[in-house]
């Protein structure tokens, strides 16, 4: 018998498939399920890099929803391969094979969340459809993956200022699963090198990149007289 999810109510169980099935057409398609202390926190990439040289920002979004108490998991599955429980409204079966992204490895802080303002919905939206305008229009007829991950990063990376200086791709994030819903002021906060905007459907988590390379060439020995 496969492992599944067993949810208090039958409405939470959709909504995480909903969440799932939205996650399908973004980034990997896969989501990861963590659960502890009677929530499971549900997350999905819509925009990671893939190697060194790919320019793509990290944002992600994430849904928490009540699960039952004693669960504790941690994995990342397909989001297509989840199912409703035929047998059980409350269940979300899982798929026997779990995932390895990259992105799964590099998890924002549970806490040390500072406030730093706020992002209407409606800009969110109006900067979400911006971007996939462009990224429509920037795409060749019959262009390859390669060449399509470009124009994304190009588009979608890039700070924007209607954004409080985030990264295009935060509204595409927020907008594509499904967390713009009426008139709001989403919260921004910071810890560290992540940035979350939070609304009440759901968070989009944006990661800096972080400094790295050689350090400066210092002098080393006894200085001259």
């Amino acid at each position: 018998m496969s492992q599944r999810l067993v949810f208090p109510d039958p409405h939470v169980a959709a909504d995480v498939l909903t969440f799932a099935g939205r996650s399908v057409l973004l980034g990997d398609g896969a989501v990861r399920l963590q659960a502890s202390g009677g929530t499971l926190a549900v997350t999905a990439a819509p925009l990671a890099p893939r190697g060194l040289m790919d320019a793509t920002p990290t944002v992600l979004g994430m849904r928490a929803v009540a699960v039952d108490p004693e669960l504790v998991c941690d994995l990342v599955v397909e989001a297509a391969a989840l199912r409703a429980a035929d047998d059980d409204a409350h269940g979300v079966v899982l798929p026997d094979t779990a995932l390895s992204p990259a992105w799964a490895g590099i998890a924002p802080p549970r806490s040390g969340w500072v406030a730093a303002g706020s992002i209407s919905t409606s800009v969110l939206a109006t900067r979400a459809q911006f971007g996939i305008a462009a990224v429509a229009d920037g795409v060749p007829k019959d262009a390859g993956e390669d060449a399509v991950r470009a124009i994304r990063a190009r588009i979608w990376g890039p700070h924007d200022d209607a954004l409080a200086g985030l990264p295009l791709g935060t509204a595409f994030a927020a907008f594509a699963l499904g967390f713009i819903v009426g008139d709001e002021e989403a919260r921004i906060l910071t810890a560290g090198s992540w940035t979350r905007v939070s609304l009440s459907r759901g968070h989009v988590l944006v990661r800096r990149p972080v400094a790295s390379g050689l350090t400066a060439v210092r002098r080393t020995g006894p200085s001259a007289a």
